[in-house]
């Protein structure tokens, strides 16, 4: 959402929502003024190409605006989907633990930007970020990083100067 909110203009953004369950992403989405469609999965854990051609048809975003994808939030599944995206971030929590670029490398590897999130709880945890980013890296050379926390606001302009590319 804070991402959403610090856009200087929500109207050249659209958002699908991918989850098991709920619209409550979705409806805090379009609180913010960006047009939002909310897929449940039921029991699956990702989305595909064809659910989200339906949500672009639903949407009918303009042709040249940012299309945000979320998919079903896990890193396993979602990894192995092309659903048309010019651009895939993996989203890691810090509360996560910094071994998960090794345990599931198939989403880190696919990623074009890794973002450690909630970087405000760091000095609570025992989180390496060091360390994370040379196990990301192990599973992807290229693979580009940021450090962000949206209750802070650590991170956040480097993020939106990133979508804005």
């Amino acid at each position: 959402m804070e991402t959403l909110r610090r856009l200087d203009d929500t109207s050249g953004v659209a958002v699908i929502e991918g989850d098991q369950q709920t619209s409550f992403d979705a409806q805090r989405i379009r609180e913010t003024g960006a047009p939002a469609v909310q897929i449940n999965t039921g029991k699956g854990c990702h989305l595909d190409a064809h659910m989200v051609g339906h949500a672009v048809a639903t949407l009918e975003p303009p042709q040249d605006c940012l299309l945000l994808i979320e998919n079903v939030g896990n890193l396993v599944c979602p990894a192995d989907f092309d659903l048309g995206e010019r651009r895939r971030v993996v989203i890691l929590s810090v509360t996560e633990g910094e071994d998960k670029p090794l345990k599931y490398p198939q989403i880190f590897r696919s990623a074009d930007l890794l973002v450690l999130n909630k970087a405000d709880l760091l000095p609570h945890l025992q989180f390496d970020i060091e360390r994370c980013l040379d196990f990301a890296r192990q599973v992807n050379p290229g693979l580009h990083t940021l450090t962000l926390s949206a209750q802070t606001g650590e991170g956040m302009e480097a993020w939106l100067d990133w979508l804005g590319e």
